[in-house]
């Protein structure tokens, strides 16, 4: 059912011969910023993939917890995807309508979970429909799937393994956000936060792993020079981050296609480090 390369990514031309395949569930992971409207879920609305069901980041997160979208306890995660449809026996493909922003959290979150069985539409909606590739309005209901699920805690990172990797080095961090906001001299779209980033940490900004035209990702040999250009090292340990843990998935995924295997996620992001309690910050250049 998927293909069987290990490349994380799917083409439309799979997809499209794939619709009506009841063992491939399509989700609609589109996310924004606080504040930017339409909301995610009006745009999903009025125009998405036939038979996606819309994957709320901020929904299958855990609500107790004061930061954005920090990941939920197994338990909801099961919950939350089986009442999109989706079983444990499915192929999960992701999308979403922007810029390769929110796809990838979803895919990193299944795999996090202990479902391999995931991948990310390339180029998304925007190619899809670039392609003339049909769409559907309102919301879909589905039959409630079963799903298990199971959290491997290597995925992810905690503020404090950071501020334990600060003396030993062990972990590289890659942060994903644009330049000005990694070199603190941009604007934060969260408010109360501190310019800047965490010591040590170099900068591949997500949105230029992709073609901004057509929403596909970059060619591999265009991504390796990306990270070699930052000073990444894809032969040391790995952890991303980003402004709240989503767009870092850009950069994980990229590094997936590259063959690079057990990284993780900080998910708290600059939203829990940037905090004007936080630990130490850096500004200017990596």
């Amino acid at each position: 059912m998927t293909p069987s390369t290990d490349d994380p990514l799917v083409s439309t031309d799979w997809l499209a011969a794939h619709l009506d395949d009841p063992k491939v569930k399509i989700i609609d992971a589109t996310f924004k910023l606080p504040g930017v409207l339409p909301l995610p879920v009006e745009d999903y609305l009025a125009a998405h993939l036939p038979g996606a069901v819309f994957f709320d980041v901020d929904h299958i997160a855990d609500p107790n917890d004061p930061r954005p979208h920090m990941f939920p306890t197994a338990e909801q995660f099961a919950r939350d995807v089986a009442a999109l449809g989706i079983s444990s026996g499915d192929t999960v493909v992701a999308y979403d309508a922007g810029g390769w922003v929110a796809a990838p959290r979803a895919w990193w979150m299944f795999l996090s979970f202990g479902h391999p069985d995931v991948k990310v539409l390339d180029g998304g909606l925007k190619k899809w429909l670039r392609e003339g590739r049909p769409t559907h309005s309102g919301k879909v209901a589905p039959k409630p799937g079963k799903f298990q699920a199971r959290l491997d805690p290597g995925y992810i990172r905690s503020q404090q393994q950071l501020v334990g990797n600060l003396q030993t080095h062990a972990e590289q961090l890659i942060d994903a956000r644009p330049r000005p906001r990694f070199e603190g001299t941009g604007v934060e779209p969260r408010p109360g936060l501190r310019p800047g980033h965490i010591p040590g940490s170099r900068n591949v900004p997500y949105a230029e792993l992709f073609d901004a035209n057509t929403g596909a990702m970059k060619p591999l040999d265009e991504l390796r020079k990306a990270f070699a250009g930052a000073g990444v090292d894809m032969a040391r340990p790995i952890v991303t981050s980003c402004g709240s843990g989503v767009s870092a998935l850009v950069l994980t995924l990229a590094l997936y296609r590259l063959g690079v295997r057990g990284s993780a996620l900080y998910d708290g992001s600059w939203s829990e480090w940037g905090l004007p309690d936080g630990p130490p910050v850096a500004t200017g250049p990596a």
